[in-house]
């Protein structure tokens, strides 16, 4: 979800990973993977979080319409959605795979669909469904690529979000900026302009992944190879360090505020954009109602973020649609996962503020919801944080490696080569 929700996996695999499966193994499926749905009424539970934080309208969408539409069309199955604090969805199932008491279907936080199919928790969707490729290129690929893990995709994506760059328009004016910066050259023309007016011209809050993919990715740099089993050569590779250069000359240039670098005690974007303070900063479509609150006369500006040698692209957030192993209606549980999919589901969603993963409803999402175009337009080259159990670790990784280069202890290639370096063992852990 956002970075906030990208949180850290506590489970202790070498702890769980034997009642994990043996959970797991329990389940009355067929040889094939798939029970046949009974003749007899069955009924599916579905774990969610749509009303985390008390989001009365989402629930009140699952429910009232979208749940209700499943079951016209699909007579004989029930739909038993739980809703569950986010906070509290990832120990329910741990301990729910302990104890052989997991539900039908989930929707998960994006990063936790790795560490869970790697302990096999989560089926194997692209072993289970016949369709599932064809499900999966309806989709924005940076959604559907935070379901692989080990050559095996766990699930589908069910919504997603990404950051875009969102502008003060009076704080540019001031400083003579007619538009926000379209490019890395614009981003560093504009720096001193907005310095002469005590006026940052970026800020972020922090080095994790979250922060920096978008400029590593947007230079032309990578994280990992394709199969996600290395960094070294790929993240400290000479692309990446121009993105990170980037931001790092803006910081040293006293362009960028040490909130980058972790002080607590300096002003948060979301109060310094529309303070005046920052002139740009990078953030999702949720940041439209939090101002429309606390400061309801800001305008920000929404742009994509800003291109480099490898385009404009930016970081994928959501969540997925995943089955457990231990589902006793795997059919009956397909189905719903395929209506996950459809039009019905993914707008009824979008109206209530969860962007759609089908990119072909974009032009529909937007015409009811203008305010996310630009979002979408991002997802079109938005790409996923690492799918590995251990992304917590890399996140941590690279804010600790990362930081003296902007503090002055390192250059960016020594940072990154040692990040690199850290990362490296941590992408083969599990496998």
């Amino acid at each position: 979800m956002s970075r906030r929700h990208y949180s850290a996996l506590i489970l202790g695999t070498a702890a769980l990973c034997a009642p994990l499966l043996g959970a797991c193994s329990s389940s009355s499926s067929t040889a094939g993977g798939s029970s046949a749905v009974s003749a007899a009424p069955v009924t599916l539970t579905f774990w969610g979080t749509y009303g985390n934080g008390g989001n009365k309208t989402q629930t009140d969408a699952l429910n009232n319409t979208i749940i209700p539409a499943f079951e016209k069309a699909n007579p004989g199955i029930k739909i038993e959605y739980v809703d569950i604090p986010y906070d509290s969805m990832l120990q329910k199932l741990t301990t729910g795979a302990a104890g052989g008491t997991l539900p039908d279907l989930v929707r998960a936080d994006l990063g936790w669909v790795p560490k869970l199919g790697a302990l096999g928790v989560f089926a194997p969707l692209d072993q289970k469904m016949s369709d599932y490729q064809t499900l999966a290129g309806a989709d924005y690929p940076g959604t559907v690529a935070t379901n692989l893990f080990g050559g095996h995709y766990y699930g589908l994506p069910l919504d997603t979000n990404t950051r875009v760059l969102i502008s003060n328009p009076d704080a540019l004016k001031a400083a003579g900026i007619a538009a926000p910066p379209a490019t890395f050259d614009d981003l560093r023309a504009d720096a001193p302009k907005l310095k002469a007016e005590k006026v940052s011209v970026f800020a972020d809050s922090g080095l994790q992944g979250w922060n920096v993919y978008p400029w590593i990715w947007s230079a032309g740099g990578s994280v990992t190879n394709s199969d996600q089993t290395k960094a070294t050569g790929y993240l400290n590779s000479a692309a990446s360090v121009q993105g990170v250069q980037l931001l790092v000359d803006l910081y040293k240039a006293g362009a960028i505020p040490n909130l980058l670098t972790g002080d607590k005690g300096a002003t948060q974007t979301s109060d310094g954009l529309p303070k005046g303070q920052y002139a740009d900063i990078l953030d999702g479509p949720w940041m439209t109602g939090i101002w429309s609150g606390q400061y309801p006369s800001f305008k920000p500006v929404y742009s994509p973020v800003p291109a480099g040698p490898g385009g404009s692209v930016s970081v994928t957030g959501g969540e997925d649609v995943v089955m457990t192993s231990a589902s006793a209606h795997q059919d009956a549980a397909e189905k719903f996962i395929r209506f996950t999919q459809s039009s019905t589901y993914q707008l009824a969603m979008a109206a209530t503020g969860q962007m759609s993963v089908v990119s072909a409803l974009g032009d529909q999402e937007a015409a009811a919801a203008p305010g996310l175009a630009p979002f979408i337009k991002q997802l079109a080259t938005a790409k996923p944080r690492p799918s590995v159990p251990q992304a917590p670790q890399i996140d941590t990784v690279l804010a600790d490696d990362l930081t003296p280069a902007f503090t002055g202890g390192t250059t960016v290639q020594a940072a990154l080569d040692k990040a690199a370096a850290d990362i490296d063992p941590l992408l083969t852990a599990t496998r």
